[in-house]
């Protein structure tokens, strides 16, 4: 039997859009001034993208009923879908990244190849994309190129972390970090980088709490004082220790749930009253990912002796959810013969048949 796919459940924290647009005005392709407001921009170059972003954590950060609850994407299909389900921003998270190159998240991954997963979403979606940074790929040179090709890729953040490079997920065995100098260097670099050119959202993540406490928060604190729009310190193990990090930072602080990792796997209302203004998931879509190929795998070889291989979605569903109905649609909007255009953009309706 079909199983059929819907968004039954509505994302539970309310976000406004901070931006307003101005009506239509004149004929189509005249030109016009247009005035927009964009709240709390940072960088040198204004970004309508990153003011939304800046806008919805800051909202968080103070309303402790509100959080930027995310799942982790990987790639233009599941950044459309998380969009799709209700999501009010994307994280294009390393892990989830790397796996879909076959690869665990342990630094093979490099900033180009990041770059193209960046435009390959923002062409999908139209919330926030952020996107993993990694160490900076380098230097301080390095970092603070990094930052300004995520931004003119379309980014409107990107996390910059303290790990030693190869860096790895910061759940796993085996992570190391820097220096302070070099952490304080590599973050320098990337507000530099958002203040000088295109404004862009700037997270700091630190895994120094493996140096214990003191030296975690010391290096949040010095983030801060840089001038980071946001921490993340990695692996917190439980509420208390998440409580105590908001209260010692005290600017937007971020969460991640691996479910099974490091860090108490508390809901994101719990995360929220905790003071957090974001958690993000990396791990499930990839698990999800995992478990459903798997299975789709073994009932196909299951079949293959007993009659026809069961049916997962319909064939309507898998065409509406890769994008087969507004590619449809535009084809019959620029439809022409010799003389010009003879489309007009009407609904296309899919069915079994193929939509025939």
């Amino acid at each position: 039997m079909t199983a059929s796919i819907v968004n039954t459940h509505k994302y539970p924290f309310a976000f406004d859009d901070p931006i307003v647009y101005p009506g239509k005005q004149g004929k189509a392709g005249d030109t016009k001034d247009v005035r927009l407001h964009l709240p709390n921009v940072r960088g040198n170059v204004p970004s309508i993208q990153a003011s939304r972003l800046r806008t919805m954590m800051l909202e968080a950060h103070r309303d402790p009923t509100k959080i930027l609850a995310h799942c982790c994407s990987m790639d233009g299909l599941t950044s459309r879908l998380v969009e799709e389900a209700g999501f009010p921003m994307i994280f294009l998270a390393g892990y989830p990244c790397a796996s879909s190159y076959g690869l665990p998240d342990t630094g093979y991954i490099a900033m180009q190849e990041m770059c193209d997963k960046i435009q390959e979403a923002v062409r999908q979606v139209s919330v926030p994309v952020m996107a993993d940074g990694d160490t900076g790929y380098g230097s301080p040179m390095n970092v603070k190129r990094t930052v300004e090709s995520y931004a003119l890729a379309g980014a409107a953040g990107i996390m910059i972390e303290d790990q030693t490079w190869p860096k790895r997920c910061g759940h796993t065995k085996g992570k190391s970090v820097v220096s302070r100098g070099e952490a304080y260097a590599r973050i320098q670099a990337a507000v530099d980088a958002r203040n000088d050119g295109l404004d862009i959202f700037v997270l700091a993540r630190t895994d120094s709490l493996i140096l214990g406490w003191d030296e975690a928060m010391t290096r949040a604190k010095e983030f801060k004082r840089i001038g980071v729009d946001a921490v993340f310190v990695e692996a917190l193990p439980d509420a208390d220790a998440m409580k105590k990090a908001v209260q010692e930072i005290g600017i937007p602080t971020f969460a991640n749930i691996i479910e099974g990792g490091m860090t108490q796997n508390l809901s994101a209302k719990d995360l929220a009253e905790l003071g957090m203004c974001a958690v993000a998931y990396p791990w499930r879509l990839v698990a999800a990912k995992l478990k459903a190929v798997r299975e789709a795998l073994e009932s196909l070889k299951e079949s293959m002796t007993v009659g026809a291989p069961p049916e997962i979605l319909s064939y309507a569903e898998v065409c509406r959810g890769v994008g087969f109905n507004k590619y449809w649609d535009l084809e019959e909007k620029y439809k022409y013969d010799a003389n010009g255009i003879t489309g007009v953009m009407a609904p296309t309706a899919v069915n079994g048949a193929g939509g025939k």
